[in-house]
């Protein structure tokens, strides 16, 4: 009797089959921002010091969508380098496969460094590398889930300053950082991914609020020189009050243990 003409060795499809089905990205764009809060309001921060206990400091915070981990290594001794009278503080960004709409690859690329290296000029003012000479700061960051570019830079900064300080580091001052961004001469504060992609320009704010001093100013596409001191004078508004939930977080942190 002769045997049907059936592979074993592969996994055959149906029968039928369907196309794939995807949404349409453009519908979105032509859509209308629900937005729930103000103009001129931040998203609820959830902020932890102290999760990561393998760490010399730490801290967890999120943002609605955004999810970020930051451990603090250090200060420790510089090998195979030559001596330098200041230490040096190292920014490691990292982001997770599931972190985007996008699947990310696991390697490190050029937009992760640009992120590093925003957060580590925002932060380099504050730390007081002068008195860890030959030492070396590693600040590593896992961006959990991601909700742009922007918000990601302003809370990766928040919580490896509040790592810092739970470390013990020494420090001039807490940096924290707020995003604002321009869309139809109307200045948002803290703009989620959909409200970012459809503004002028994006900016980026990191100030150390108990001193008054800007610590970085990144800022992306257009704006006109009234937009940039509106966004500014409205994000140093927002950081003092960032300033104080971190302020909360890291005395909270610490009564437990009084």
């Amino acid at each position: 009797m002769a045997q049907p003409a059936f592979d074993r060795r592969r996994i055959n499809g149906p029968e039928e089959s369907f196309p794939p089905s995807f949404e349409a990205d453009d519908l979105s764009r032509n859509v209308p921002f629900l937005r729930t809060r103000g103009p001129k309001e931040v998203r609820p921060i959830f902020l932890r010091p102290g999760l990561i206990l393998q760490a010399n400091g730490s801290a967890y915070i999120e943002t609605e969508q955004a999810k970020i981990a930051c451990a603090v290594y250090g200060p420790r001794q510089s090998k195979n380098t030559a001596y330098s009278e200041k230490g040096r503080l190292n920014v490691e960004v990292k982001f997770t496969p599931f972190s985007s709409d996008r699947r990310r690859a696991p390697m490190r690329d050029a937009e992760d460094r640009s992120i590093a290296t925003a957060v580590q000029q925002a932060l380099l003012s504050s730390v007081r590398l002068e008195l860890f000479p030959k030492s070396t700061i590693d600040i590593f960051v896992v961006v959990i889930e991601a909700d742009g570019i922007e918000a990601c830079i302003a809370s990766i900064s928040i919580a490896a300053s509040t790592a810092l300080a739970n470390a013990g580091i020494e420090m001039l001052g807490l940096v924290v950082a707020c995003t604002a961004c321009v869309i139809e001469d109307n200045v948002w504060v803290d703009p989620t991914q959909d409200e970012a992609s459809q503004a002028q320009g994006v900016m980026v704010f990191s100030c150390m609020p108990a001193l008054g001093k800007v610590t970085s100013l990144w800022e992306s596409g257009r704006m006109k020189p009234s937009e940039l001191l509106s966004c500014i004078e409205i994000c140093e508004e927002r950081c003092s009050d960032i300033h104080s939930v971190v302020a909360q977080a890291l005395l909270s942190a610490v009564q437990p243990h009084l």
